[in-house]
Order: C-alpha cells, then structure tokens, then sequence
C-alpha cells in the first residue's frame, strides 16, 4: 500500500490489489503540487466538500481517466450534471469498490459549498472518510474539520483506524494542537499531517505538530511528506 502527497490535502492511495484512490484533487491551482494533472489517473475519486481547494480537478481528472467519483448527494447530483460518473452517499453509509475496498463516510466540522460555481452552490455536508483497504487495514482521511468529540466514541472506538490524515493548517480547519488531541483520541499507528504552508494563512511547522503527537499520543508515529513523497508499507 502507498500513500502519496500532492500537497495541501491531495492524496493517492494505491491498495495492494492496485486500486488507485485520488482524495481531494486539488492539483492545478497548488504550486506546492509537482505533478501535472494529466499524469494523474487514479480509478477512484473521493471528495470531501465543494471548496475549490479540495474538489479542484476531481472533473478534468475524471474525464481523463474515467475515474468514479464519489461524494455527498449533493456533490454527486453536480457532477452527474456535467456528464460524469459518480455516486452519491452519506454520513454513516459504506460503499463497496469491486468488492475489495470499503469506502465508508463519516462526519467532519466544516462548511461545504461548491464555491467555484457563479452561484456557490450547496455542497452538502462537509465529510471524512474511512477507506478499509483489501488486508483490513483502515485510512482515515478527515477531510477539512475542526475537533469534535465523534473523533474518539465513532471513528475511533468503532472504525479503529490503523493510519489518520489530519488537517494541521489552523484558521479553517484544526491547528496542530488540537490535531495532536485528535492523533490521542483515534489511538492510530500513523498520523500524516496535511491541510498547512499551502498559502501563509495556515503556515505551520510539522515537526512541532510530531513533537506535540509524541507528548500527546504515546505509540502514534508521525509520518511528514513533502509534496510528491510516498509512505508505503505492506
């Protein structure tokens, strides 16, 4: 399994079977993204809400690539619009990907509005999502959200995830504090930062956020990757 960072808060996971899982393309509009987006060409697109910078190419990509794309009702109901593939779902629903992986959707703190059409319109709810890979193993991506309380006594008590993806940025999402309380509550192996130094607004230090896990988190190891890096494991 790799995970590899485009920057900001865009991923590639490649499952062992393959599988290519893009989340959050926000590629062409991100100089920290070394990667052209017509190199990308992933099987599967997820979404967690409508702000430009995580819906970004999902569509141009899409089209290239013939790729799902999976969201909210309301994200899904736009794209099929546009002529493209996608599947609607919500909070608490699971989706099957040819009957290996397990996309599950859970709750986040955050807004969502497609605020890249003339009229802004309604994204839906703002999602994370739970990504149960073909040997069990279990990515929580958070999407954008601040800290809530459904971290510990839902995706951690009851989906136990193995490795988090965590939004640090502060101002529009959690700041490394209390991403460090979220790393305790869902009692993970990895925590990979995200979500920060994509514009000055939420300039932020990782290495201060992996001390503040180490302190906060006993036995969670934080993983840090430059855009274009990839962690991988069996």
């Amino acid at each position: 399994m790799d995970i590899k960072y485009y920057g900001h808060s865009a991923f590639q996971i490649t499952t062992q079977e393959g599988l290519k899982i893009l989340i959050d393309p926000f590629i062409s509009g991100n100089e920290k993204c070394l990667t052209p987006v017509e190199l990308i060409n992933p099987d599967v697109i997820l979404i967690t809400h409508g702000h430009s910078d995580h819906f970004g190419d999902a569509m141009e990509i899409a089209n290239n690539s013939s790729a799902l794309i999976i969201g909210t009702h309301e994200i899904a109901n736009f794209i099929q619009k546009q002529g493209l593939e996608a599947i609607g779902m919500n909070i608490g629903g699971t989706v099957s990907i040819n009957d290996l992986v397990n996309i599950s959707m859970v709750d986040a703190k955050h807004t969502s509005s497609l605020d890249f059409t003339e009229n802004a319109e309604v994204g839906g709810s703002a999602i994370g999502y739970i990504i149960t890979l073909e040997n069990g193993k279990k990515i929580y991506f958070a999407g954008d959200t601040g800290l809530f309380g459904d971290m510990k006594t839902v995706i951690g008590d009851i989906y136990k995830p193995d490795i988090a993806l965590l939004p640090i940025g502060d101002r529009f999402t959690m700041g490394p504090e209390d991403a460090a309380i979220a790393a305790k509550w869902l009692n993970v192996r990895i925590v990979i930062p995200m979500h920060y130094n994509t514009f000055d607004a939420i300039a932020q230090d990782p290495e201060l956020f992996a001390d503040m896990v180490s302190e906060k988190a006993a036995g969670t190891y934080t993983v840090i990757l430059d855009p274009g890096e990839t962690y991988s494991e069996e």
